[in-house]
């Protein structure tokens, strides 16, 4: 991690007091400042994070005019740092003046060591998700594939996979949970291809009565059936010169397995009632929610028709195990749903957030989209937060027990995270992390990560 994402900056004119709070941040990379112009200078050579900074500064000491000017300049030099004030017991009403120019949070003189230390923390931990968020943020612009945000290494293995597969007229089958995104990545097959001008048909084997999915796969004459009072194609006719969905293929019925196997050798329909063969031609895809091998060996899915819709088989990992896309895509649904909805909100809160990469999301993108609808319509406040989306605080207890411990976790993570998104490309992963390359390789030493090979 950068350096200066643990490095506290303190303003205080006081030598003891100044001590005294060095000492109570002993964990931490910690500069010291006397007044406004050492503050600045400070700032410039180690662009600290979070700064801690008493209101009383000389020439001033007695009043507050150049502790709010030191404060303005810090945040015009670096609006993102989280600047604390330290106010006496009596100067509340300071302390409110200076959140409102800008500062992240005040605390009331006697120093309470335990306390000051639980407040700069949080303020880090607010800095930390809000740069990752610019981050991801910034990356929305960079993913592979219209349509798909995918800044984890699987997803951007998967797309990766799509973007070869999708000029060629291979059979695809899509396998994944429930709600990750396989009609998505259908379609964007279906947009990289030859055939992105012709249509797009999708059908769910899970939604249509075996007794009526025949005819919507396959068409039917004019008095096949009762109430059949006209010639109807069916889907794959529709799909002619495109690509065809067949979403949860691993529900279709047996009888119908071994007509679709028909069509998928011959390339020809007969609709229901009719003698006339049509020729077709349509590319097909497959997605399922289910193990294809484990129906096949209980007799209840043809081998054959599974060889001939598995060409290539796509495996899409669960939101669980996609590291940062559920916040990066937790972002592009609430700016989505709040410019859809008029509403005007700042974002997240930093507890959303958290609870957002702690929650399993058993429901996939799927469920992540409607928390964050629900959440756009009936939330009350400018920052969605964890009560809003329904789901539980992330607990961050241990975070604030051991800061040396908290600082290596936070270094490992990130570490891992820039490996994964540069690629394994060691460069473009010292400049995601802004640090030089020997310093890149002497964390991977330290954390025993390997070298990309």
């Amino acid at each position: 991690m950068d350096k200066a994402a643990q490095t506290l900056l303190i303003v205080e004119d006081d030598p003891g007091l100044q001590t005294q709070l060095r000492w109570c941040f002993e964990g931490l990379e910690v500069l010291t400042a006397g007044d406004r112009e050492q503050a600045l200078i400070e700032l410039r050579r180690g662009e600290p994070a979070v700064v801690l900074q008493d209101l009383g500064l000389p020439p001033d000491a007695a009043g507050t005019a150049e502790g709010l000017a030191c404060m303005q300049d810090i945040l015009r030099a670096a609006p993102g740092t989280k600047i604390i004030v330290i106010t006496g017991n009596a100067d509340r009403a300071n302390a409110v003046r200076a959140v409102a120019a800008g500062a992240h949070d005040f605390y009331e003189k006697p120093i309470d060591q335990e306390l000051l230390r639980l407040v700069v923390q949080r303020a880090f931990k607010m800095h930390a998700l809000e740069a990752e968020n610019r981050s991801l943020g910034a990356r929305l612009a960079e993913s592979p594939i219209d349509g798909i945000i995918a800044t984890s290494t699987p997803m951007r293995g998967v797309c990766r996979t799509i973007e070869k597969v999708a000029p060629t007229s291979a059979s695809v089958l899509l396998l994944g949970e429930s709600g990750v995104g396989k009609e998505v990545l259908a379609r964007a097959i279906h947009a990289l291809s030859p055939r992105s001008g012709k249509p797009f048909v999708a059908i769910n084997c899970a939604a249509i009565p075996d007794t009526l999915l025949e005819s919507e796969l396959f068409g039917f004459e004019r008095g096949a059936f009762t109430g059949a009072h006209r010639t109807t194609p069916g889907k794959i006719e529709n799909a002619n010169g495109g690509t065809l969905l067949l979403d949860e293929i691993g529900d279709m019925p047996a009888a119908l397995q071994s007509k679709l196997l028909r069509f998928l050798q011959e390339r020809v329909v007969e609709r229901i009632g009719g003698r006339e063969s049509l020729p077709v031609d349509v590319r097909i895809v497959c997605a399922t929610n289910q193990d294809l091998a484990a129906m096949i060996a209980a007799g209840r899915f043809r081998q054959d028709l599974y060889y001939r819709i598995s060409e290539v088989t796509v495996a899409i990992p669960p939101l669980r195990e996609r590291e940062a896309d559920s916040i990066a895509i937790a972002r592009h649904l609430l700016e989505d749903r709040a410019r859809r909805h008029g509403k005007k909100l700042k974002g997240f809160s930093p507890g959303a957030l958290q609870a957002i990469r702690a929650y399993p999301w058993p429901g996939n993108i799927r469920e992540l989209e409607n928390k964050v609808n629900s959440a756009v319509i009936l939330g009350e406040g400018s920052l969605i937060t964890e009560q809003d989306l329904g789901l539980p605080s992330a607990d961050s207890g241990p975070d604030y027990l051991n800061l040396r411990a908290a600082r290596q976790e936070a270094e490992l993570r990130c570490l891992r995270q820039a490996l994964a998104l540069s690629m394994g490309n060691l460069s473009r992963a010292a400049e995601l992390l802004g640090i030089t390359r020997p310093t890149l390789y002497d964390l991977m030493a330290r954390f025993g990560l390997k070298e990309p090979g």
